[in-house]
């Protein structure tokens, strides 16, 4: 089965973080991707769902390229509050603001010679697009606060899990900024696409947490694997990892069993999206809107479940909050509708 693993990463040593795994069409593509760009200095954007890896994609980018000796410096857009993120990215002078009590550099000017990888971009304000647009144009900024203009070799690779296209048509994200990242463009594919990939990583991940949780999990029986192949996967292949980490500490046994699934996988859940489907129409049908479709019905299920109570429905199917929270806006899922 190692021979079958695809992992064209190379350690290096200022590294250390999960290689990529996979032998699917798609995930080769993205592979292949990799090795055609990860040297030359352009502008990347990954695009993906939530959990596919759009990260290891980024540093593997770096790692494997011309710039693996320089840092890599990750920024989570969606994380840090707008009012903080513009001063995070271009740093600020000592005074430039209240609590602002000693000079900062910004992100920007720690990537120099290195990569900054601007994950969740499309959540940037529509204020700080324009400035981050600049920066990208002309490769120098000056601080909050300052007039000094600081020049800075760095690599941009940003990330998102929302269509950006669909974002400028709706005006919520800069046409010039978009065009200015869409320069080699890559896709993340979901976990559905790379069904041949599940065994495969589930076995990457019981050897993890064998070794992080000391146990000694010898393998996961068959009936496991097929259970897995006919759940959607939402969160993707960080739920399956997540999946994997409970069934590796509660299993009692020396293999995974179906007895260790979670129970969304034991009350008919898992084979639920399969089963909606007798027979595809002659005309076909479009694979992400079915799945889309039914990804809608199971976070409305469970926000009733939970009296829409978010974090309590994240932990019920198994994904963090913000994929939640992103999933419910993209399906346009309000309170108000259903109650």
């Amino acid at each position: 089965m190692a021979n079958d693993l695809i992992q064209p990463e190379k350690s290096s040593p200022s590294s250390s973080f999960p290689r990529i795994i996979g032998k699917s069409e798609p995930i080769k593509k993205v592979f292949a991707m990799i090795g055609k760009v990860c040297s030359t200095n352009s502008t990347v954007l990954i695009q993906g769902e939530s959990g596919t890896g759009k990260e290891l994609i980024a540093k593997a980018l770096h790692y494997n390229g011309n710039r693996a000796a320089g840092p890599f410096i990750p920024v989570n857009c969606g994380a840090i509050p707008t009012e903080l993120l513009e001063s995070e990215l271009l740093g600020h002078e000592k005074g430039a603001f209240t609590h602002a009590i000693r000079t900062r550099q910004g992100r920007f000017e720690l990537a120099d010679n290195g990569t900054l990888f601007l994950d969740e971009i499309a959540e940037m304000s529509p204020v700080l697009q324009v400035k981050i647009l600049r920066v990208l144009q002309e490769r120098q900024f000056e601080r909050i606060g300052g007039s000094k203009t600081i020049k800075s070799d760095f690599r941009v690779i940003a990330a998102t899990n929302r269509n950006l296209a669909d974002e400028v048509k709706h005006g919520r994200f800069r046409e010039d900024l978009y065009y200015r990242l869409t320069v080699l463009p890559v896709f993340a594919p979901s976990l559905r696409e790379r069904l041949n990939d599940i065994e495969l990583l589930a076995e990457y991940f019981v050897k993890k947490f064998n070794r992080d949780k000391e146990r000694s999990i010898r393998g996961i029986e068959p009936e496991v694997i097929s259970s897995f192949l006919n759940y959607p996967w939402p969160g993707n292949v960080r739920e399956l990892e997540n999946v994997i980490e409970r069934m590796v500490i509660l299993a009692e046994g020396e293999m995974l069993t179906v007895a260790d699934l979670p129970e969304r996988f034991v009350n008919g859940t898992s084979s639920a999206l399969a089963g909606d489907i007798q027979e595809i129409p002659p005309q076909g049908f479009c694979l992400s809107d079915v799945v889309g479709n039914y990804e809608k019905r199971i976070i409305i299920q469970a926000m009733k479940q939970t009296g829409w109570v978010k974090n309590q429905a994240a932990k019920l199917i198994n994904v963090n909050r913000t994929t939640l929270l992103e999933k419910m806006k993209r399906f346009k899922i309000n309170k108000e509708d259903f109650v």
